[in-house]
């Protein structure tokens, strides 16, 4: 790495903020006024018993009435409130795009990020294709907060999250009281019923149960029920005079709607584009769902005929048990979390793979001559005269169904761990010692088909084509069992199970008012399984007894030529840290730390060997990062300021571009975090200055130089928040992005863009309250991502894009007790 840049890099931060630690060198803090809450301990990705002010790495944490101030429609639009974190939350619930710090997203997912509940993955791995972690995890009135360390210690206190850790902590009941809250959509199709309750059962027992079901179409018109489900959670808890032993359990069965990029028209040029909607479709409100498309035929992994429902969208299947215990045994500290999960479930959601005009599209598929008829909806039949004027935009699509069965997705995962002080004279050293043990399977079987739709929001009617003879030569819309414009790539099956072993070590002291800690892990992992790709066959899927043009060469997994995998891979994390509290209320830091993420599922299909092996610079990415910053607070102000560097190695590969990544990274920037209270009004905020750029590129080395597509120079986000008279609280949420490249050969630019969301809450009584929120208050338009890496200028351009939600508004009643 550059040591003279990362030296100036954090000596700036550190620099800059010593002011502030002349000024406070006479304050003396109360605990009511700690707004970032620096004397919390840090439970997430840490050493034991570390506070956030004498701890030397960023952590910010989130509580329940800060994530109400948000109004989020989803978990991972809650993320977009933590400081150094860019998350995508446009794919609905799950499936999002988490990043931080400038580490890349080169497809998707959250590959250096690890998601956690009460301290264990959900996933081993973040980013697995059509199974990212967040489509397994739901915010509910379970949570306590949540807690986020970004960098530093996640490197070596958990496997596979250079970047960092955002841990879920539940609450387990120590008060008793509870809650129940319903919540109606105000213009849309949303009811969500919330309830949790815990309590003490007696001195040395107690309990927390809780969760949710929801029904509805959700934000976008999908034309039917497209959220279906819920979750219910709970853990009993025994304390002890030296300890606790706690037990829990999680059910999650939901159905939620998969949003991916949708028809967007774009006018003007590259560098100054104008974003809007075409006739008939609305990027804000509408998606590629339909009644119309409601059943994907076709067969399943063992080439079985079977019907899938669009409807079940990302649908997670859940059944969870663990436990946690924590114990004081003669001077040793033992802690073990653990957990077993069973899952499986589905994600089936159309993409548009063409946005075309509708004769152009047709001709592709049928010839000169070809000709477009209604195969459904209200004018099924019906042949379309003028398909230059259809819908008043004149386009069509050409869409591929992502119809992923999710096998088995299930892991088991322990994290064991020894801490212990020893007094050597000159400083009392804390020692932990942990060995963390995990599998993880990725079965899954890939069976996708290729439709022909109109563009057309709130119930678009799929289109068959016709030859020139007058030969039909689809089958109610559906053109092909596969993906023929993608060379058939995307119907296949995975069965491989992960293991990892990691032990790891801290070592941690305290000197008068610096603190030291170092951390040491070893991961150890093995890939084992099969993976198969297609073959071309004739089949009657219908079972008609006739080969219809589309079944004269049907895409079927080849199981009988799967192929291994077989490989072992190994690499070392380490992170050195120091934290100088100037006095009560000012310390600054510094870390340096190296990382790794193991490569998955991504690497099938294009990196294993015919013999099941894989090269050692494609199984693992090293992460190498650099920060330091400042906390300070004085009279109900709080500021975290932090500086970083960071340099990303990249293996990926994204499916609905058929590319390969290998790539290295870097970045810099500062992350700011900031909270200010005075009597009933307070503000908490953040924002990340990021300058990233793609240093290397082994297979497309002109983008070298470019900035990482979708990577905003700023992102931010500010809540300010005023109760008046102990009755009602109003507050709002503003969450913005300056603007940033669609692409990594950086031509189209997708403009800035401020979220405001909003909240107002008034007690009914001591125990009932209504409250009302608006997400995206304004109803503005913001890209997230698009396939496309420029338009043509002075022309009206099709693009696909994903664009945050119009204006949406709900209103809750709740009940606590």
């Amino acid at each position: 790495m550059n040591r003279q840049k990362s030296r100036l890099l954090v000596g700036a931060a550190v620099l800059a903020m010593l002011p502030l630690a002349a000024h406070a060198q006479q304050s003396v803090t109360k605990n009511d006024q700690d707004v970032l809450e620096l004397d919390a301990v840090v439970i997430t990705a840490s050493r034991d018993g570390a506070t956030k002010m004498n701890s030397s790495i960023s952590v910010s944490a989130l509580s329940a009435d800060q994530i109400l101030a948000q109004a989020p429609r989803s978990t991972a639009e809650i993320f977009r409130g933590l400081p150094g974190v860019r998350s995508e939350a446009t794919g609905g619930d799950g499936n999002a795009n988490i990043a931080v710090r400038g580490l890349p997203v080169a497809s998707g997912g959250a590959k250096f990020l690890q998601l956690q509940e009460d301290g264990l993955p959900v996933m081993e791995f973040g980013d697995i294709a059509f199974g990212n972690a967040d489509i397994f995890l739901r915010a509910d009135q379970n949570v306590a907060r949540i807690e986020s360390v970004r960098g530093g210690s996640s490197s070596t206190f958990a496997s596979n999250s250079p970047g960092g850790v955002i841990n879920f902590i539940s609450k387990t009941g120590e008060v008793e009281g509870g809650e129940i809250a319903l919540t109606k959509g105000l213009g849309y199709d949303h009811t969500r019923l919330d309830f949790d309750y815990g309590a003490p059962l007696s001195d040395t027992l107690r309990f927390h149960v809780g969760g949710f079901y929801r029904e509805g179409e959700g934000a976008r018109k999908s034309g039917y029920t497209s959220e279906k489900g819920g979750q219910i959670k709970a853990n009993l808890t025994k304390d002890f005079e030296n300890g606790f032993i706690r037990l829990n359990v999680k059910y999650l069965n939901d159905r939620a709607v998969g949003y991916l990029p949708m028809p967007t028209r774009v006018t003007g040029s590259n560098g100054d584009p104008d974003i809007g909607s075409f006739a008939g479709y609305d990027i804000g409100r509408d998606d590629l769902q339909s009644i119309y498309l409601a059943r994907n035929p076709g067969l399943d992994g063992d080439g079985n005929r079977r019907i899938s429902k669009v409807a079940d969208g990302m649908h997670p299947d859940t059944l969870q048990f663990g436990a946690e215990a924590k114990f004081d045994i003669g001077g040793w500290k033992i802690e073990d979390r653990f957990k077993v999960a069973k899952t499986s479930g589905r994600f089936v959601a159309p993409f548009p793979a063409e946005v075309l005009s509708a004769q152009a599209l047709a001709t592709s598929i049928g010839g000169a001559g070809a000709t477009l008829r209604y195969a459904n909806g209200p004018s099924a039949g019906q042949a379309i005269t003028a398909p230059g004027s259809l819908n008043g935009n004149g386009l069509a699509m050409r869409i591929h169904m992502f119809d992923v069965e999710i096998n088995d997705f299930g892991n088991a995962m322990n994290d064991l761990k020894l801490s212990r002080s020893f007094d050597t004279g000159a400083a009392v050293v804390d020692v932990t010692v942990g060995y963390y043990k995990s599998r993880q399977t990725i079965a899954m079987d890939w069976l996708w088909n290729t439709f022909v739709s109109e563009v057309k929001g709130d119930n678009a009617a799929l289109l068959d084509v016709y030859n020139s003879a007058g030969t039909k030569l689809t089958q109610t819309g559906l053109a092909a069992y596969g993906v023929p414009l993608w060379g058939n790539c995307c119907t296949r099956r995975y069965d491989v199970t992960y293991d990892i072993d990691a032990p790891y070590l801290s070592l941690s002291s305290r000197i008068g008012d610096l603190s030291l800690d170092a951390s040491l892990r070893r991961d150890e992992g093995k890939a084992r399984g099969l993976y198969a790709g297609a073959k071309q066959a004739a089949v009657d899927v219908n079972g008609d007894g006739v080969i219809q043009n589309v079944e004269q060469s049907v895409s079927v997994i080849d199981n009988a030529n799967a192929s291994p995998v077989n490989y072992d891979w190994g690499y070392t994390s380490w992170s050195l840290g120091a934290n100088y509290q100037f006095n009560p209320d000012v310390a600054a830091f510094a870390r340096v730390s190296r990382g790794g993420r193991a490569n998955a599922d991504r690497l099938l299909f294009g990196k294993v060997r015919a013999d099941g092996t894989v090269s050692k610079e494609d199984a693992v990415d090293m992460v190498d990062q650099v920060e330091g910053g400042v906390k300070y607070r004085r009279a109900g102000f709080g500021l975290f300021a932090t500086a970083f560097w960071a340099r990303t190695q990249e293996q990926n590969f994204e499916a609905t571009s058929q590319r390969f990544f290998d790539r290295t990274y870097k970045a810099k920037g500062i992350e700011l975090e900031a909270s200010y209270r005075i009597g009933d009004f307070s503000v908490t905020g953040g924002a990340t200055y990021t300058d990233a750029v793609i240093d290397k590129d082994a297979l497309t080395p002109a983008v070298v130089g470019n900035a990482p597509r979708r990577q905003a120079k700023w992102i931010y986000q500010f809540a300010p928040t005023w109760t008046i008279n102990d009755k009602a609280t109003i507050g709002a949420s503003v969450i913005g992005t300056t603007k940033a490249y669609a692409q990594d050969d950086n031509q189209l630019i997708f403009p800035a863009y401020a979220q405001v969301n909003a909240f107002a809450e008034y007690k009914l009584a001591e125990t009932l309250s209504l409250s009302v929120n608006a997400n995206n208050l304004f109803d503005k338009v913001g890209l997230t991502e698009a396939e496309e890496g420029s338009i043509t200028a002075g022309s009206v351009n099709a693009i696909r894009a994903r664009s945050i939600n119009g204006r949406t508004v709900t209103a809750t009643l709740r009940y606590s007790f």
